[in-house]
């Protein structure tokens, strides 16, 4: 039976030059930025059967696990540094360790993000990365700096992943070839770290944040720190390829409610229109303008034809549900 720290050794110990000043295998890593810089850093949790299905693949499991770090460092516009793992796992199984590492580091090395550390027990399936970023200080893209007449923009599509969770909870039917197109949206979150770091650096961002809980809930959070409002148009929220296949009603719900989307929202001055998609396509990443940032408080939903749609705008809220 692997100890901790054998697993430790032979699954997330590896030989390579180091980003970290001192990595795994003290009490604590150190960790320098580059002259001039701030960090920048977040944590995120899965937890089994709240985040992710019991059985999951534990590749998946393992690219995801970073994938909603590296979001939250891409919507603030931060260079990926260096993360630190902390794991309970039922048992030490090497099968499960074997895949949950290879999923990790592919994305990591993808993004020049080290692991400096980290720790693992035995406990029900949980997963917490903590992640570290540098910026220039004043770069950062942050939640409170949106103002009234900003474009709203959306990156890549929204929505797949949730109907990649309707068709696993059989809310509703979905063919299989569909169910197959939408799930990589869920299981393989590509985090938008280039688009991020081209909307700071490039000035043209005011405001940003991931959408992880839902697009009208994430945006709430924009207009609740800016003290604005906004005008959304739902029919120009860009659906996932597998949920474009749907009726309009599941089209809308899913778009604007749906979560583990780990898309940017930002917002932007209209002059930057060009800049922003010059940046876009420079990053290989589509964007959307889908409304506008208003004066007046709350978050108005209209459809194409400017007539007002009633969905509920609230994010998804882990205290909310049994």
């Amino acid at each position: 039976m692997l100890s901790e720290f054998d697993l430790i050794k032979q699954y997330f110990v590896r030989d390579r030059p180091s980003r970290a000043t001192l990595g795994i295998g003290d009490d604590c890593a150190l960790l320098t930025p580059r002259a001039g810089t701030e960090l920048a850093i977040s944590t995120d949790m899965l937890v089994e059967n709240r985040h992710f299905f019991a059985g999951a693949d534990p590749r998946c499991l393992g690219h995801k696990a970073l994938a909603v770090n590296l979001s939250d460092l891409a919507a603030m516009g931060a260079t990926p540094l260096a993360f630190t793992l902390a794991l309970a796992m039922p048992k030490a199984d090497p099968v499960w360790l074997a895949g949950f590492s290879e999923g990790l580091f592919a994305l990591a090395d993808l993004h020049g993000c080290e692991l400096i550390g980290g720790d693992t027990t035995r406990g029900p399936l949980t997963i917490s990365i903590t992640i570290f970023g540098e910026i220039a200080p004043g770069q950062a893209l942050q939640r409170s700096r949106a103002v009234a007449g900003d474009d709203i923009w959306v990156s890549g599509t929204l929505g797949d992943a949730r109907l990649t969770l309707a068709g696993l909870r059989d809310e509703f039917p979905i063919d299989q070839a569909t169910l197959a197109l939408a799930s990589p949206r869920m299981h393989l979150p590509e985090p938008r770290v280039a688009l991020g770091q081209a909307l700071a650096q490039g000035a043209l961002a005011h405001a940003a944040l991931d959408i992880s809980d839902g697009f009208a809930g994430d945006l709430g959070h924009i207009l609740a720190a800016s003290r604005v409002g906004a005008s959304v148009n739902v029919d120009a929220l860009p659906a996932g390829a597998a949920l474009a296949r749907e009726d309009s009603a599941t089209r809308r719900r899913f778009c604007a409610q749906g979560g583990d989307d780990y898309e940017l929202c930002f917002t932007a001055d209209p002059a930057r229109r060009d800049a922003i998609v010059a940046a876009a396509a420079a990053c290989a990443t589509a964007v959307t303008r889908v409304g506008v940032i208003d004066a007046q408080a709350g978050l108005r939903l209209v459809d194409g034809n400017g007539r007002a749609v009633a969905l509920d705008a609230a994010g998804f809220d882990h205290f909310a549900l049994p």
